[in-house]
């Protein structure tokens, strides 16, 4: 089967008088299922906002191609391509009602009557909207807003819908729920979903695949699990979630795995395939694969420096003896009531196999 969208070396350079040309893009390539939720995600700047133009026809690279279904659509304005596109702002006609906003789109394709008002009523019993069809979007929430942007989006049936960080604007609760609403509606409607974020959150809650993107390069392409469980670089790591980088050498290495010190008594069990005695080696290590205990022989040990409660969970700032730092996320108990308080000897329990080894 032949991807819904694919990007095959695909440059964008922007080009500004009295400036060096930006390389937006740099040899880009993806390929992104049919009925797949698939995530750009980076900082401001990555270029997967770019990308997302692209496809849209917003804009046309300076070398490569966009294909759709197997189909290049670079010569395609936006109007003629099946693809729809949800903003960050919600750009509702304000004279319009809810369901005429809904259908102009449909008008402009020039869909017959009976039709405009049979997907009209799809789209917004899919966003839970039905009884505001009369409404004006001033009478709306913003969360009733998004809803009808997308409603707006998807009522055409495109192939294809791209969202430009579209939960930006909402509070965090609202966000969380439009959340699990975004990914019921694309599983319901079967349209293959674009989404662009900054927002690790928003991707690893969502996605089916996720494409973390650095400075217009594509950094590592996987399902959220492996994406968050394996990041392939110190970037990535970084990106998503909260890591500790621990720098060592590798005392020992048996059957794909390896021994790193990291410092005088303090030795990490982790995968190494191709890692050799002596090699110098940075590790990625999550906060919450540490737990702390009594400091007892044969752990590593240290000292609480910071001890930082926020709710469900702990965060600890360590000192391990031999001067390395590590920040420690434990859940609380039922009382609330963390373990450990600045200034208590502790012991540093690594989970076994947790430690990631980077490749830059």
């Amino acid at each position: 089967m032949k991807p819904a969208v694919e990007a095959k070396s695909v440059s964008k350079i922007y080009e500004t008088a009295g400036h060096a040309p930006v390389k937006a893009l740099d040899n880009v390539s993806l390929a992104i299922a049919e009925n797949e939720f698939f995530t750009l995600l980076g900082p401001s700047g990555c270029g997967k906002t770019t990308l997302l133009r692209l496809i849209a026809g917003f804009e046309f690279p300076n070398g490569g191609h966009i294909l759709l279904q197997g189909q290049d659509i670079a010569h395609l304005p936006p109007d003629k391509r099946p693809v729809n596109t949800v903003f960050q702002h919600y750009a509702l006609f304000p004279h319009m009602t809810v369901a005429q906003n809904v259908a102009f789109g449909l008008r402009m394709l020039k869909r017959p009557q009976a039709e405009i008002g049979d997907s009209v009523r799809q789209a917004l019993a899919l966003v839970k909207m039905e009884a505001y069809g009369a409404r004006r979007p001033s009478q709306l929430s913003g969360g009733q807003q998004q809803r009808v942007a997308f409603a707006r989006a998807i009522a055409p049936h495109p192939k294809v819908l791209l969202l430009d960080e579209p939960l930006s604007a909402l509070d965090l609760k609202l966000r969380q729920a439009m959340r699990l609403e975004l990914k019921r509606l694309q599983r319901e409607t079967g349209i293959t979903f674009i989404f662009v974020t900054h927002d690790q959150e928003e991707a690893l809650t969502m996605s089916d695949r996720i494409a973390v993107m650095s400075a217009g390069h594509v950094q590592q392409v996987g399902e959220p699990l492996a994406i968050y469980e394996s990041p392939v670089n110190r970037f990535v790591a970084d990106f998503i979630g909260d890591s500790n980088f621990l720098d060592g050498a590798v005392v020992k290495t048996a059957k794909g795995g390896a021994l790193i010190k990291v410092a005088p008594n303090f030795l990490i069990e982790t995968s190494a395939a191709g890692a050799a005695k002596g090699d110098k080696v940075s590790l990625a290590l999550r906060p919450e694969k540490i737990t702390l205990a009594q400091p007892v022989k044969g752990l590593p040990r240290g000292v609480v420096r910071e001890a930082v409660y926020i709710g469900n969970s702990t965060t600890y700032m360590v000192e391990i003896d031999g001067g390395i730092g590590v920040t420690v996320r434990e859940s609380n108990s039922l009382s609330g009531q963390s373990h450990f308080a600045v200034g208590d000897r502790v012991g540093v329990v690594v989970e076994a196999g947790a430690a990631r080894l980077l490749a830059g």
